[in-house]
């Protein structure tokens, strides 16, 4: 079975932040995953990015993946969610997705940059309400890894606890981990925000990750195993 995962970069639907695109390429591929950089479109409104990132998840699928990881930060976070609770098509939905304090709600605690990029011209309570991931929330949604630092003053930790309170509500597997200090804009962590160990053990458990066993005379055994935490 093969797997691939995605990146969304985060900058308010701005720009991509480059400490949130490569280096995340390089720690996945570290865990054996296939990876690489989606830049979705940026200055424009829904649904551009949406289109972008459903086609690339279509993409993958028609070359031969059989399974697709959405790892999205901030901004990136809210373009990763989105896909995975509203894809345009069922081909197009992942099936799982890392959000690292993902900016999630229009509605409430609401991050104006990306707000005004996606709602372009049309700032409506209907718009907000559909473009807010905790009201996307089915059961059948994919799994999720989601991490927020409490003292995040650009993306308030809120959004993080109402996506949680929405996956809780429909049952959906997911895992949320918080740390006291580490703001906005961590990508792969740093003291105090470990979230990438928590990750990989959450990757295993997934059936993401792949080991090769060595033995002694350095021979590959040439079987690789899926391993659990």
């Amino acid at each position: 079975m093969s797997g691939h995962a995605l990146v969304l970069p985060g900058g308010s639907y701005r720009s991509h932040a480059p400490h949130e695109a490569e280096p995340v390429v390089d720690w996945l591929e570290g865990l054996g995953i296939a990876a690489s950089v989606l830049r979705y479109p940026l200055g424009r409104p829904h649904p551009a990015a949406h289109v972008a990132i459903g086609a690339r998840i279509e993409g993958l699928r028609r070359a031969g993946v059989d399974r697709v990881l959405l790892v999205g930060f901030s901004a990136g976070g809210h373009a990763a969610g989105l896909a995975a609770l509203d894809a345009v098509v069922p081909a197009a939905r992942p099936d799982a997705a890392i959000l690292g304090y993902p900016v999630v709600s229009l509605r409430r605690h609401s991050h104006q940059g990306s707000s005004e990029v996606l709602l372009g011209g049309r700032d409506t309570d209907e718009n907000r309400s559909a473009l807010s991931l905790e009201t996307r929330v089915t059961a059948d949604a994919p799994p999720f890894f989601v991490f927020h630092s409490l003292d995040d003053e650009k993306v308030p930790v809120e959004h993080s606890l109402l996506l949680s309170g929405a996956l809780r509500r429909e049952r959906v597997p997911h895992e949320v981990h918080l740390y006291p200090v580490g703001g906005h804009g961590c990508a792969l962590g740093g003291p105090g925000v470990d979230w990438t160990a928590a990750c990989e053990r959450w990757l295993r458990v997934g059936g993401w990750v792949r080991k090769r066993f060595l033995i002694d005379s350095g021979v590959d055994l040439g079987k690789s195993i899926e391993t659990g935490c």
